[in-house]
């Protein structure tokens, strides 16, 4: 069953399953699939918490105890979603030792509301490391113009970051930018840089599913052939800007102080359309070096039925480059539709993020003790 995902693996893609539940980690799940499916790290965002907490789950004694000290909702959010993270990262722990702490990691994120602002950004991302309070987390920093800088900041104070929401390939140069400045101030400060981790969250399946949606409304022939290929085309291009970027003389001083790379990880994997093979932002993006973080159905999907074949990415650029250029003299603008995403995908996890404090409040009423 696990053979294509072992195959996987073994071109040096690390495959992270993108989902968390307290019943996940309570039953055993996690850690089976640990075993047996070679998943070496674990992304939450605000939907999968809103969705997992919603459900109600193995949550219950949590938010009666909550709810007995009259904590906020904000509060009792962040303690529910914390203990997940830590229990997970806990699972997760032998994996980080064996790997020299490049996997085994999970990651948090700020509070999306906090997209478009630096400072705020900062003291979140401090917070939820004291908070979690173990090694092998990632704190997801989403790659909004305000957020850039915040990502040096935290990265300069030797907090491992997971960068997300990103698009673009401008966005992907200066997130890079944003890291190698944090690894410079950290090594400013004297900080030990082996042990400061990244990876930055490129999304793909969205990109075809915006870009798909406006060729279908030309509805031509041409519009029609260049269905469902810019999604990969954007990612491989990413990894083209990542060799680029890590083979530069900037990166061989950090290099030299031990700093790590920062991995592309492809995010948003699940195929939306039905007329695409479900494996194809796993089987189509394979390259050492690369986290692929997946929701179960996809893990699945590729145990069962991938088609992992080696590198899919590099010899692929100039490819890559014709399928954007086939859909740019479409008359479809690339920086409108990135611009589009980045958007939506701030506003999705505010939107859940409101919802689950809804739904949190709602539960810590219900359990508080009746007065008198």
């Amino acid at each position: 069953m696990t053979d294509a995902l072992k195959r996987l693996s073994d071109e040096g893609v690390a495959i992270w399953l993108d989902d968390l539940s307290r019943k996940r980690i309570t039953s055993g799940n996690l850690a089976e699939l640990i075993d047996q499916q070679h998943i070496v790290g674990v992304t939450t965002n605000p939907s999968i918490f809103q969705k997992a907490i919603s459900s109600g789950d193995g949550y219950e004694q949590q938010l009666a105890d909550l709810a007995v000290r009259k904590v906020t909702v904000e509060e009792a959010v962040r303690m529910i979603t914390t203990a997940d993270v830590r229990d997970a990262a806990d699972i997760l722990r032998p994996v980080f030792d064996a790997t020299g702490g490049q996997d085994g990691r999970v990651s948090i994120e700020v509070d999306p509301r906090l997209a478009h602002e630096t400072e705020p950004t900062i003291a979140e991302a401090k917070q939820l490391a004291w908070l979690v309070d173990r090694p092998n987390t990632l704190i997801k920093i989403p790659a909004t113009k305000a957020g850039l800088p915040a990502i040096t900041e935290v990265i300069g104070k030797g907090i491992s970051v997971n960068v997300t929401l990103i698009f673009s390939l401008e966005r992907y140069r200066e997130v890079m930018d944003a890291y190698l400045a944090g690894l410079e101030k950290a090594k400013a400060a004297g900080l030990d840089l082996s042990k400061i981790q990244s990876v930055a969250s490129f999304f793909v399946s969205r990109v075809d599913t915006e870009i798909d949606k406006r060729l279908d409304a030309l509805g031509t022939p041409e519009a029609k052939e260049a269905r469902g290929k810019a999604a990969v085309a954007n990612a491989r291009l990413a990894y083209e800007a990542y060799e680029e970027v890590f083979s530069s003389d900037r990166w061989a001083a950090l290099d030299k102080a031990q700093a790590n790379k920062q991995r592309p990880l492809w995010a948003s994997t699940g195929v939306k359309d039905p007329a695409y093979k479900d494996t194809l932002y796993v089987d189509d993006l394979v390259a050492p070096g690369t986290v692929n973080t997946m929701p179960e159905a996809t893990l699945d999907a590729t145990a069962d039925h991938g088609e992992i074949t080696g590198d899919a990415v590099r010899g692929t650029y100039e490819q890559a480059r014709a399928d954007l250029d086939a859909v740019a003299k479409l008359g479809i603008s690339y920086d409108d539709v990135v611009q589009v995403l980045e958007d939506e995908g701030v506003e999705k996890f505010a939107v859940s993020w409101n919802d689950l404090l809804k739904s949190t409040e709602a539960e810590l009423k219900r359990l508080a003790p009746s007065e008198g």
